[in-house]
C-alpha cells in the first residue's frame, strides 16, 4: 500500500519506519526543508532505540521516502496519516491549528477517495471538525479515522510492531466498510499474535487516548502521594508497592514512586483532558489533583536538599545524574530534572550534569550548568549527587569512587534505585522517596 504521513516528529517517524518495514511505500512529509534534508541523509533528529537502523534499512530499499511535497504524497497515497504536534496552549488546551491546516491542505490536493487518519493526540470531537472542514472544501468522497498512538518513548518500535491493541474510530463504524478494510490491511502484519483491532466511534477513540494516559498519570501521582505519606508514617513505599501490586485487580505497572512524571504525553494530556471537560462544563477534579501532585513532586528533591543543608545552598555545587524524563530517550520535555536545575539555580547553587543522551537538549535551556562526558568527572568537588533519571548506567556504580569525589557524602535519589541499608553502610547521607 502507498501511505503518506504528514509530520516527521516522534510519532510520524516511528509510524513511517514501522509501516515501511512491513512492505508499504511510505512518504513522510514535513514543511521543514532542513529536517527533510537531514532525514534523507540518514540523520535522525530524535533518539529512539532501533529507529535509525529501521530508517536506514527502508530508505535503502526505497520504501521510506522523505519529502516536503504534500501534493505529490497525497496524490500517490491511498491513506494519509496526520501526525503533527498538538502542543499545549497557555491554559493547557491542545493547539489544533496544525491538524486543521494539514487537513485543509490534504483536501485541496485530493483527486479521489482517501482515508485520512488522525494519528495526532486530539481532544474529543476533533475528527468531526476535520471532516466538516474538508467537506466545506471538496465534494470528493473520503473517510476520517481516529487512530491514536500508544507508544512509550524508549520502546516505541516494540510497541508499534507488537501492540497491545489497535484503536480505530470511524464516523459510522458499522457502515464505513472501505476505511475499515484499509485500516485492517495496514495493521494486519502487526496483530498476528492476537492483538485486537477495536473499531468504535471516533469520539470514543479520541477519548480512549487521553483516558489511557490520564489513568497512568493518576497511578503515578497516587503512588507519589503514598510515598510522601510513608515518610510521615514511617512506612516503606517499596513494601507497599509490592503488597498492592500483587493484587491482580491492580497489577504491578506504574506503581513506582519518584520525582514525578514528565515527557510529551502525560503532562500535556492530563491538562488537555481537564480543559476539554471544562469547556463542556464538567469539573474533572481528579485530573486537577493529579497535575497538582505531580508539580509538587518535582520539588521534593529540593526540599530534601534544603533540609539537609539547613536552607543554605548558595554557592554549593550539586551533580545531576540524568536529565531526560525517562531512560532510553533524549526527550527532556517536562522532565523533573529541569525543575530541579531551575530551583537550584534560583538559590544561587551551581549545577553539574551528566546524561548518556540528553545533555545537548538541556544545554539549550540551561547553558549556565556545567556538563560532563563522564559520570564520575561530574562528581568531582560537588556537595551532593542527585539521581533524576533511572538510567541503567547509574544502578550499580562504584560507590567508593562516588564518596571519594564528593565533598559531602550526600545522595538524593529521586528514583529509589539504591538500597537504603547499603547506602548507610557505605557512609552516605541518603535520601529517597517514601522510604
Amino acid at each position: 500500500m502507498r501511505i503518506s504521513i504528514v509530520g516527521t516528529g516522534y510519532v510520524g517517524l516511528v509510524t513511517g519506519a514501522c509501516l515501511s518495514d512491513s512492505g508499504n511505500t511510505v512518504y513522510c512529509i514535513d514543511n521543514d526543508e532542513n529536517k527533510i534534508n537531514l532525514l534523507n541523509k540518514g540523520i535522525i533528529p530524535i533518539y529512539e532505540p532501533g529507529l535509525k537502523e529501521l530508517c536506514d534499512k527502508n530508505i535503502k530499499l526505497k520504501r521510506l521516502l522523505f519529502d516536503s511535497d504534500l501534493l505529490k504524497a497525497v496524490r500517490n497515497s491511498d491513506v494519509v496519516f496526520i501526525a503533527v504536534g498538538t502542543p499545549p496552549k497557555e491554559n493547557g488546551e491542545a493547539d489544533l491549528s496544525n491538524v486543521f491546516k494539514v487537513a485543509e491542505s490534504i483536501a485541496l490536493y485530493m483527486d479521489k477517495y482517501k482515508v485520512i487518519v488522525v494519528k495526532s493526540t486530539v481532544p474529543v470531537g476533533t475528527c468531526d471538525n476535520v471532516e466538516k472542514r474538508i467537506k466545506e472544501l471538496i465534494k470528493i468522497p473520503f473517510d476520517v479515522v481516529s487512530n491514536p498512538e500508544f507508544l512509550k518513548e524508549g520502546a516505541a518500535i516494540e510497541d508499534f510492531q507488537r501492540p497491545d491493541r489497535i484503536i480505530a474510530g470511524l464516523n459510522n463504524h458499522e457502515d464505513s466498510t472501505k476505511a475499515k478494510e484499509l485500516i485492517s490491511e495496514i495493521y494486519e502484519p502487526f496483530i498476528r499474535t492476537g492483538a485486537p483491532i477495536y473499531f468504535m466511534d471516533r469520539l470514543s477513540s479520541e477519548l480512549t487516548k487521553y483516558a489511557s494516559n490520564a489513568m497512568l498519570a493518576l497511578r503515578i501521582s497516587y503512588m507519589n502521594e503514598l510515598a510522601n505519606f510513608c515518610n510521615i508514617a514511617g512506612a516503606d513505599i517499596d513494601y507497599v508497592r509490592i503488597g498492592i501490586g500483587s493484587d491482580k485487580r491492580i497489577g504491578k505497572s506504574f506503581l513506582f514512586s519518584g520525582i514525578g512524571y514528565g515527557g510529551s504525553c502525560f503532562p500535556k494530556d492530563v491538562k488537555a483532558l481537564y480543559q476539554t471537560a471544562k469547556r463542556q462544563k464538567y469539573d474533572f477534579k481528579i485530573l486537577k489533583a493529579v497535575d497538582e501532585v505531580n508539580n509538587y513532586q518535582k520539588e521534593i528533591i529540593l526540599i530534601q536538599i534544603l533540609k539537609h543543608f539547613k536552607s543554605d545552598i548558595k554557592n554549593k555545587t550539586f551533580t545531576l545524574w540524568g536529565l531526560a524524563f525517562k531512560p532510553k530517550t533524549d526527550d527532556i520535555r517536562e522532565a523533573p530534572a529541569l525543575t530541579i536545575i531551575s530551583k537550584l539555580l534560583s538559590y544561587e547553587a551551581n549545577v553539574k550534569a551528566f546524561d548518556p543522551i540528553a545533555m545537548e537538549n538541556t544545554k539549550k535551556i540551561f547553558p549556565q550548568a556545567e556538563y560532563f562526558d563522564d559520570m564520575y568527572d561530574a562528581l568531582n568537588g560537588s556537595d551532593g549527587l542527585i539521581i533524576a533519571t533511572e538510567w541503567n548506567d547509574f544502578r550499580t556504580p562504584d560507590f567508593d569512587k562516588i564518596k571519594s569525589l564528593l565533598k559531602v557524602p550526600a545522595v538524593f535519589d529521586g528514583r529509589n534505585i539504591y538500597d537504603k541499608a547499603k547506602m548507610k553502610e557505605y557512609g552516605f547521607d541518603y535520601y529517597s522517596i517514601g522510604r
